[in-house]
C-alpha cells in the first residue's frame, strides 16, 4: 500500500468499503431505472443530480452508472451491469481509467486533514482531462457537490452550461436546495428514496456492520447513519436526548459535549455531534406534526413531546435545523474552533427549547 491509498478518503463513510467498492446497490431500482430508460431511449442528459438523505446509496449508484458508462454497454441493456470483463473495470477500481474524473474534498499535505470545501483548483483539474481524453467517454463524479465553494460551483456551471462531447457529470447532493439554482436547473435529477426494511439491513451487512433494530429506527433509512449510531453516535445522541431532558439545559455538560469535539482528534466525534443535532432538530419537527415516532425510546419520546407539542413549534425547530446546519457548514469552511460550532448549536437549541 502506497502513502497515498493509507489517507482518508473525503467520500467514504468511515471504515465502510468505499461506494465504488460496494458490489450491490439495495433499494433504488426506480433511481436506476430511470436512468437506464434515458440510456435505452437515446434521451441521455449530460448532468444528473443524485439527491437523497446521506447514506442511502448516491455514490454506490454513481459508481454504478459510471461502470456501465465506461465498459462500451449496448443500446439496448436491460441493466446497469457493467460488461463482464471489460478491461477498463480494474482501471476503475485502481482511480485511474483515462475516462473518469473523480473530484472530492482532497487532502491537505500541509495541515495534515481533509480540506473543507472542493475548490476552484479541483475543478480546473477536468480542463486537462477533457484535453487528454478527448474522443472517448467522459465520466465526471462529483461527492459532493455540496462541498462545492462558490468558485467551484460557478467553475462546474460553466462546464454543465457548455459540455465536452461524450461527458456525463455525476453531482452526488445531500442538499440539493443549497446548490445554486441554475446548476439545478441544468441536471436531471435522480432521487434516492431511503431504504426501509430488509433493504436497509442488507445494506448495513455488505458494509461491514451488524443490524441493530433500535440503530435501523434512529438511522431513518440511511445506511451511514446506521454504521455511525453504531461506531459511538447513538451514544452522542443519548447523551444529547438527557441534556435536553430539562430547560434550561445543563451548560456544564454541554459544555463537555463541545469540548470532547475540539481539536483534530475530535474531528469524527464533531461529526457525529453534529449529526445527533441534526436529527434532534429533523426529529422534532415531525413530532409536533405528528407526535413522537412509535418507536422511539422512552426518553427521546417525553423529550419530544416537551420539545414539539404543536405544529407552530415544529415550524420553529425545522427552521432552526437550517440554520443550524447553514452556521455550521459555513463555520467550518472558515476553520472555527469544533467545539465553539458545537456550542452555538446547543445554545441555539436550548434558546428554542425555554420558547416553547
Amino acid at each position: 500500500m502506497t502513502e497515498a491509498d493509507a489517507l482518508p478518503e473525503a467520500d467514504r463513510a468511515g471504515d465502510a468499503p468505499h461506494p465504488r467498492d460496494t458490489p450491490v446497490l439495495f433499494g433504488q431500482a426506480a433511481a436506476e431505472a430511470s436512468f437506464l430508460d434515458a440510456w435505452t431511449t437515446g434521451r441521455m442528459h449530460h448532468g444528473w443530480l443524485l439527491t437523497g438523505p446521506r447514506g442511502v446509496g448516491k455514490a454506490t449508484l454513481a459508481w454504478r452508472i459510471a461502470r456501465f458508462l465506461l465498459t462500451d454497454p449496448p443500446a439496448d441493456a436491460d441493466s446497469l451491469d457493467p460488461t463482464p470483463g471489460h478491461a477498463t473495470l480494474p482501471q476503475i477500481a485502481a482511480l485511474s481509467a483515462p475516462g473518469l474524473m473523480l473530484l472530492r474534498r482532497p487532502w491537505d499535505q500541509k495541515a495534515k486533514r481533509l480540506a473543507t470545501q472542493i475548490t476552484v483548483d479541483e475543478v480546473r483539474r477536468l480542463g486537462p482531462f477533457f484535453g487528454m481524453s478527448a474522443g472517448g467517454r467522459r465520466v465526471v463524479i462529483v461527492d459532493a457537490a455540496d462541498d462545492l465553494n462558490p468558485s467551484a460551483a460557478n467553475a462546474i456551471l460553466k462546464l454543465l452550461e457548455e459540455p465536452p462531447a461524450r461527458s456525463t457529470l455525476l453531482l452526488i447532493a445531500h442538499q440539493p436546495a443549497r446548490l445554486l439554482p441554475t446548476i439545478r436547473s441544468r441536471c436531471r435529477v435522480l432521487r434516492l428514496a431511503p431504504l426501509a426494511g430488509s433493504d436497509l439491513s442488507a445494506a448495513v451487512e455488505q458494509a461491514g456492520g451488524v443490524p441493530d433494530p433500535a440503530q435501523l429506527a434512529l438511522a431513518e433509512g440511511s445506511v451511514g447513519a446506521a454504521l455511525s449510531l453504531a461506531d459511538g453516535g447513538a451514544r452522542i445522541y443519548g447523551d444529547l436526548i438527557d441534556l435536553l431532558s430539562r430547560t434550561p439545559m445543563d451548560r456544564a455538560r454541554a459544555r463537555r459535549l463541545a469540548d470532547a469535539c475540539a481539536g483534530k482528534a475530535g474531528a469524527e466525534r464533531l461529526q457525529q455531534t453534529l449529526d445527533a443535532l441534526d436529527r434532534l432538530l429533523h426529529r422534532a419537527a415531525r413530532a409536533g406534526l405528528l407526535g413522537p415516532p412509535e418507536d422511539a425510546p422512552e426518553a427521546e419520546a417525553k423529550v419530544l413531546a416537551r420539545l414539539a407539542p404543536h405544529d407552530q413549534a415544529a415550524r420553529a425547530w425545522a427552521q432552526l435545523a437550517q440554520d443550524v446546519g447553514d452556521r455550521a457548514g459555513h463555520a467550518r469552511a472558515v476553520n472555527v474552533d469544533p467545539a465553539s460550532i458545537v456550542w452555538d448549536a446547543l445554545s441555539r437549541i436550548d434558546a428554542q427549547a425555554r420558547r416553547v
